[in-house]
């Protein structure tokens, strides 16, 4: 299997740390990313509950606090993020399963996609040798 590339943009998924990193923390590993995305080089696509997920994430308290902090609301962080984001199905469960369930939908669309999941969570990155032999990826940061 390749990886899905439309029109010459090859398609990425960002678990929810990384979508924090990106559009609320501006953290250090994420120029690279915002640039890609930014230049159309890369296509973020994700389902409707990662949404849910990042609106869940984005009400915890240490997660207020923040965007009080960078003089952000959740609204405008979700905006940002569906400003970016092609949204597709939610696929069928993968032939691979995550250690923890909350990441099976980022292993789903992966696989089924055929593209990289960017992820911090090490349940995502210990399966980076069996979706690679499913045409996947998942790594820590872009390279």
């Amino acid at each position: 299997m390749t990886e899905v590339v439309v029109d010459g943009v090859r398609q990425i998924i960002l678990d929810t740390n990384i979508v924090l990193d990106l559009l609320v923390f501006n953290d250090v590993a994420t120029p690279p990313l915002r640039e890609a995305l930014q230049a159309g080089r890369l296509q973020w696509v994700a389902t409707a509950p990662m949404r849910d997920e990042l609106e869940r994430v984005l009400a915890y308290p240490q997660i207020a606090k923040r965007l009080n902090f960078y003089g952000l609301s959740a609204a405008e962080v979700l905006q940002a993020r569906d400003a970016q984001v092609q949204t597709v199905d939610v696929p069928p469960k993968a032939s691979v399963t995550c250690k923890d369930p909350d990441d099976q939908k980022f292993i789903d669309l992966a696989v089924t996609q055929r593209c990289l999941v960017l992820s911090k969570d090490q349940a995502v990155l210990c399966m980076a040798k069996r979706l690679l032999a499913l045409g996947a990826y998942a790594q820590a940061a872009i390279k």
